[in-house]
């Protein structure tokens, strides 16, 4: 596979932002794909997290692809991811020591993968993404009722 291009700001929704985002952090399509790749083949090696992803993920590519396009999104404001990171997550079978392991990989790919300012920058969007994932995998795993109740009904 080849390696992608640095970001074309044309690809970018906000080109102002990220722009500013890339000089501040180091970040582009080269570090975030390099980041992606490297952090899914830790994740596939992994004894607590490689059985999850490898029971649900059969075609690594377009599953890596989507990665880069979120990460892109969330560091560089790109816009470039279109999907539903929650529902895809609640069904899982994991609990906060997979987040914990998910936040300790990813720290130490991104630590080797980043200038230490776009470390630092995927880091904290990470540790709120895995905070996020957390809450609605907790909150899934305790319903036990697949419809919510948007409103009362009126009783006689």
């Amino acid at each position: 596979m080849a390696k992608p291009q640095n970001l074309h700001l044309t690809h970018s929704v906000r080109p102002d932002h990220t722009a500013r985002l890339m000089e501040e952090t180091g970040l582009d399509d080269r570090v975030l794909h390099d980041l992606v790749h490297a952090f899914y083949a830790r994740i596939r090696l992994d004894p607590v997290l490689g059985p999850i992803f490898a029971d649900r993920i059969i075609d690594w590519t377009p599953h890596l692809d989507r990665m880069v396009a979120f990460w892109s999104s969330v560091a560089l404001m790109t816009g470039r991811y279109r999907g539903r990171p929650v529902p895809a997550h609640t069904p899982l079978p994991i609990q906060a020591a997979h987040f914990d392991r998910w936040l300790a990989l990813f720290r130490e790919t991104a630590h080797t993968t980043c200038t230490p300012e776009g470390a630092a920058h995927v880091i904290e969007r990470a540790e709120r993404i895995a905070r996020s994932l957390h809450i609605a995998v907790q909150q899934a795993q305790a319903d036990t009722v697949s419809v919510p109740v948007l409103r009362q009904r009126d009783t006689p």
